[in-house]
């Protein structure tokens, strides 16, 4: 029914649809997670698949405690279909007569003495189910066409369950998505006087009780049964839901630049930095920076992916990195996180740009930079693995040299950590590095002997002397490259030397009147800083904020900007509460979450952000379009 491994993989909207289908068909929700190598085994089944034990502990491994409905998802990505005539090809191989049938002996024998072992019951049970004419032969044709629209039949009748079970809940819950909504206009505003920005929005208004009662004849029927009313109203009470039609975005968010026309005569200064996926699901980390004003100044702030390869001609950048949404979240540089308020934010976007515009007093600011998590997420690994790429080899003479596409990929990482883009890499970038990718700093001692070893000048490493550096490193080892592929990964890349879990950047701060400082800092309240001033934001931009039917201290804020939409949950009660989300009726949209149903728990006196969405094709019409409810505390 849906086989995403097949070369025609079905669209990723109709592959988690019928994912979902199949997985409520076992749980109740598709928030229940898989707790044991049974339940996996259960649920492959239904959705086509015939897992064999060795097949299920590569998912299922000692260590493994749960699976939730995105594992599941991935793992019906990897593994195909139940093939029939594959099936038919391994029976024919049993069948030495060549008439189509194998005798329940025979087959007892191969299944039981070979491979993974089956139990005399096991053969027994498929020959009850086979063997109609109970002549101890398997028609193993009619078995495997049998396998094969029985794993079809599950999956449709699943499908059509879940279709059955959302049109009920339509009409019970007064079918608050659907329908020919009125339109009104929303209007975004600035977050600074100084760069006004518009969104032309369109938000769906839920049909009156009337319009309900007039379009559906189910409703008509209901509302003439007082208890069936009480009921759906009681359901309805938890519910509240977000509509919002944004139109396409094109290169520039709007007909004008935001560029000023003078810019080449404002005073300038730049930084790099990187975005990195980090172990813990979903946290995304990065350098953040101390930025110094003289003197009271208009200001133009800028951020952008950063474009690698420059440096050979041959190459061309066009990694994913480059379509990640980033942005700046400007502060005021406390001595504590409680201390530092949010000043601005960069909203607008000018050509490949986030930007900000405004005017800014003396002082100093804390630059905060964000990614949304919505197209830099995790690639779950494959279960086989592809073969890593070379990275040493040995010449003609015999000694170990680096291939070329390993110094193609520590080229750029020299580019990733040359802060400053001035070409040579100081002491201090150096060990930003070594943070990362180690744990531990290269002392000035240390250093000294960098620079009497390797290519330096003005006392900063060169990019062929960052080449020898690592060359050393794999001579040392014999061409174990086994440390090199330890800070590979830890720069973002998979085996296949392609930069995949981690997105650098370029941020750059132009000032009119006075020259501004930039200083990389690695703050430990850095994370928690960066998610108070998006918190702010959002609840700053969102405008009225909406509670949740019937939970008056749970609310929810919605910030709808040009380029993103983000959602937060504040629970002002004094018991945590469980919220549920369904994007489902989202159009050309993705979540920061990796999947439309979700819930998330809220601790009593707290904010927490729930989701980022971006349009998947930023050239077409996007709606988001979100239902959040409570779930009864367990």
């Amino acid at each position: 029914m849906f086989s995403p491994a097949s070369s025609q993989p079905l669209d990723e909207e109709t592959f988690y649809l019928k994912c979902r289908a199949v997985y409520i068909s076992v749980f109740r929700s598709s928030l229940t997670s898989i707790t044991s190598k049974q339940q996996l085994c259960r649920v492959l089944q239904l959705a086509g698949r015939n897992p064999s034990l060795k097949t299920l502990s590569k998912y299922w491994t000692p260590a493994t405690s749960n699976l939730n409905f995105d594992d599941f998802c991935e793992i019906l990505k990897l593994e195909k279909q139940t093939d029939e005539n594959e099936l038919l090809r391994i029976f024919k191989g049993m069948d030495a007569n060549g008439d189509g049938f194998i005798s329940h002996s025979k087959l007892e024998k191969a299944l039981t003495t070979s491979g993974e072992k089956m139990t005399a019951e096991e053969i027994s049970a498929i020959f009850s189910i086979a063997d109609a004419n109970k002549e101890s032969k398997l028609d193993y044709a009619e078995f495997c066409r049998m396998l094969a629209t029985t794993a079809e039949r599950c999956q449709s009748e699943a499908l059509e369950r879940m279709e059955a079970d959302a049109k009920m809940r339509r009409q019970n819950f007064g079918s608050q998505i659907d329908g020919n909504p009125k339109s009104a206009p929303y209007s975004s505003a600035s977050p600074s006087a100084a760069v006004p920005t518009a969104t032309t929005a369109t938000l769906p208004q839920p049909p009156s009780e009337s319009q309900r009662q007039d379009s559906d004849p189910a409703l008509k029927k209901e509302s003439r049964t007082p208890s069936r009313v009480s009921s759906a109203r009681s359901r309805r009470s938890s519910l509240s839901s977000t509509g919002v039609t944004m139109t396409a975005s094109s290169v520039k968010a709007s007909g004008k630049t935001l560029e000023p026309a003078a810019l080449q005569n404002w005073q300038h200064v730049g930084v790099r930095g990187c975005f990195f996926l980090e172990e813990e699901e979903g946290s995304i980390s990065s350098l953040q920076y101390r930025f110094h004003l003289p003197q009271r100044s208009s200001v133009y702030l800028s951020i952008q992916p950063l474009s690698l390869g420059h440096h050979m001609p041959d190459k061309v950048s066009s990694g994913s990195w480059m379509t990640v949404d980033t942005a700046l979240f400007v502060t005021s540089a406390g001595q504590s996180k409680e201390e530092c308020n949010l000043v601005c934010f960069t909203e607008a976007r000018d050509k490949d740009r986030f930007v900000w515009r405004g005017e800014l007093a003396a002082g100093s600011y804390f630059l905060l930079p964000f990614t949304s998590g919505c197209r830099l997420r995790r690639r779950r690994r494959t279960a086989t693995p592809t073969k890593p790429e070379p990275l040493v080899y040995r010449t003609d003479s015999g000694e170990l040299d680096l291939t070329r596409a390993l110094r193609e990929a520590l080229s750029d990482i020299f580019d990733v950590i040359d802060l400053d883009g001035n070409g040579l890499i100081s002491l201090e970038e150096y060990n930003l590095f070594e943070l990362r990718t180690s744990g531990e700093k290269c002392d000035e001692e240390a250093w000294a002997i960098c620079k009497e070893t390797f290519d330096t000048r003005r006392n900063q490493l060169t990019r062929q002397g960052f080449m020898e550096l690592h060359l050393m490193e794999a001579t040392e080892k014999d061409g174990d490259p086994s440390d090199l592929w330890l800070t590979l990964e830890a720069m973002g890349y998979n085996q296949a030397l392609e930069l995949v879990e981690a997105c650098p950047f370029q941020v750059d701060v132009h000032c009119e009147g006075c020259p501004p400082s930039l200083q990389p800092l690695s703050l430990d309240w850095g994370s928690r800083l960066l998610n108070q001033a998006l918190q702010k934001s959002i609840v700053a931009s969102a405008g009225e904020a909406r509670a949740l039917r019937g939970h008056d201290n749970v609310l929810v804020y919605t910030y709808r900007g040009d380029h993103r939409i983000s959602s937060l949950v504040a629970n002002k009660g004094i018991q945590k509460v469980t919220v549920h989300v369904n994007n489902e009726h989202s159009k050309n949209c993705c979540s920061s979450r990796g999947m439309s149903v979700f819930a998330v728990e809220v601790p009593a006196k707290t904010k927490m952000v729930h989701q980022h969405v971006l349009p998947i094709n930023e050239r077409q019409e996007w709606t988001y379009c979100c239902v959040e409810s409570t779930l009864p505390s367990q």
